[in-house]
């Protein structure tokens, strides 16, 4: 267990827990002023190699992906200040993806110092020394830990001559950085800080148990294909990922038994040693390291595939965005032409709006001046008609009266009665009363000669009477004329404003279609 923590906690964050580290290394008094002594150091003679592994680290995260970016150059210093601070094992392969992990929680100088602590005082960097043979310690150990725990894959794992260095080289090296995702390599990290390198035995199991089922239906080459595709894919999940760790931590492995491991590793080489002769050992090391150049150079190839498939997904991002942003430029110049015609259009229509208003508001002050004047001549034409129907009706009446005082002198003369009935009609004169008296001629002759003047007197009162009515008939027909003016009027300045209104909507949506 580490000393610095006294139990893992995942609930921890990376950077709070990170930071207590470095914290410790500076209480330590490691001086972080020797980072920039190194990072501005003359060229390190691992220089290409680093500048090589740089463009293939996280190739597609936003910090890292841009040559010459600000993640790439401090990516770069930090592998550089590390093979200038640790001459005998400098830079190594896969060292830049543990450096990227620490850089995206920390300053570079930061970065740097625990990237030193991890190496020296977690034990990473004894797994490059004297030509790997701690690692192929920790291979053995894993081998043995699968022999306990899984026997069954450890079995099919012998029939296909499957050896742990050909799939857990890049988890004990770069600590499940190279091809894990981040929130995974993060917890990865955590457990490291707190319980030590032996972590990596727990997590390598979780993985071999959780894939046990798919990796027994596989032979050498699927086995291996499974390893660098599938693996690393499965984990893309953050829920797959979850239950990983769950299991790695639930693991139990004690130091007790890594040692008896270790003991038995180191008993073997020696063992080896003594009864293999010195040239066949050089040769079967040479081979092995055949094997393991081989290794890493597929890996290499597998990196560089993955980095210039990168590539090609972003140059395609980049292709779909410009074209995206060629589109939306066009849509953007196409929208503000549309704008401008919306606006002149919008003038050009409140100008109509403004002369249809005025337009409207002259017909409305016409019409309303017109109606004034027919209300009134309408008035007019009422005041005469009713002054003639008040003359008419005294008229009548004066006539009434007049023929009512003649009736009654009629009825009240007796010589009248024999020559008019009770309706003052003149009665025919019978033969019997013609041999009346010459004295009663004059006076028949003066009734008559009254009577003809009334007869004449009513006669032009019916013709005034008449000559009123078709005064009161023409005056109708003027007052209906009048009214029917000042509808056609309302009908003509209504019916202008509707067509002006159809007219230009009618024009707004061909211009629109």
């Amino acid at each position: 267990m580490s000393d610095l923590f006294e139990k893992p906690l995942l609930r921890v964050s990376s950077q709070m827990l990170w930071s207590l580290l470095l914290t410790k290394w500076i209480k330590r008094q490691v001086d972080l002023s020797l980072f920039c002594h190194c990072s501005r150091a003359q060229e390190s003679p691992q220089d290409s190699a680093i500048t090589r592994d740089i463009n293939r680290t996280f190739p597609a995260h936003d910090y890292f992906k841009d040559t010459g970016g600000d993640g790439q150059d401090s990516l770069y210093k930090i592998c550089k200040a590390y093979s200038v601070y640790d001459e005998e094992i400098g830079y190594c392969q896969g060292q830049s993806f543990l450096a990227a992990v620490l850089l995206l929680h920390m300053p570079e100088e930061q970065a740097f110092s625990v990237l030193v602590k991890i190496m020296f005082d977690y034990g990473l960097r004894e797994l490059f020394k004297q030509n790997f043979e701690d690692l192929h310690c920790k291979f053995y150990q894993l081998e043995r830990l699968m022999q306990e725990y899984i026997p069954d894959l450890y079995n099919h794992f012998l029939d296909i001559s499957l050896e742990a260095h050909m799939y857990a080289s890049q988890w004990f090296l770069t600590l499940f950085t190279a091809k894990f995702p981040l929130y995974m390599v993060f917890h990865i990290i955590d457990l490291l800080l707190c319980e030590g390198i032996s972590v990596i035995f727990n997590v390598a199991l979780g993985l071999l148990k959780t894939t046990k089922d798919d990796l027994l239906l596989t032979d050498f080459e699927g086995a291996l294909k499974f390893f660098r595709v599938q693996l690393p894919k499965r984990y893309r999940s953050e829920e797959n990922a979850k239950k990983l760790m769950e299991l790695a931590c639930n693991m139990k492995i004690s130091q007790k038994k890594l040692k008896k491991y270790e003991k038995e590793y180191h008993t073997m080489r020696e063992q080896q040693a003594q009864q293999e002769d010195p040239i066949e050992r050089f040769e079967r090391e040479n081979r092995r390291l055949q094997e393991a150049n081989m290794r890493l150079e597929q890996e290499n190839d597998d990196l560089a595939h993955e980095l210039v498939t990168s590539k090609i997904a972003l140059r395609k991002d980049l292709d779909n965005a410009e074209e995206k942003a060629d589109a939306l430029n066009k849509e953007l110049l196409m929208t503000k032409q549309k704008l401008i015609d919306a606006e002149e259009e919008k003038r050009r229509l409140e100008e109509e709006s403004a002369q249809l208003k005025e337009m409207c508001r002259r017909e409305l002050d016409k019409a309303e001046s017109e109606i004034k004047k027919n209300s009134s001549i309408i008035g007019d034409y009422k005041q005469i008609c009713s002054q003639l129907s008040e003359r008419l009706e005294k008229q009548q009446t004066a006539n009434k009266a007049e023929i009512e005082k003649i009736r009654q002198k009629v009825d009240d003369c007796e010589h009248c009665r024999e020559f008019f009935n009770k309706e003052g009609r003149v009665k025919v004169a019978s033969s019997a009363k013609d041999g009346s008296d010459e004295d009663t001629d004059e006076e028949k002759e003066t009734l008559k000669n009254q009577l003809r003047e009334m007869e004449l007197e009513l006669a032009q009162t019916k013709l005034q009477l008449v000559e009123a009515e078709c005064k009161i008939q023409d005056l109708e027909h003027h007052l209906g004329l009048a009214l029917n003016e000042v509808q056609a009027a309302k009908k003509t300045w209504f019916n202008r404003t509707i067509s002006s209104i159809k007219t230009v909507t009618g024009v707004q949506g061909k211009e629109t279609c």
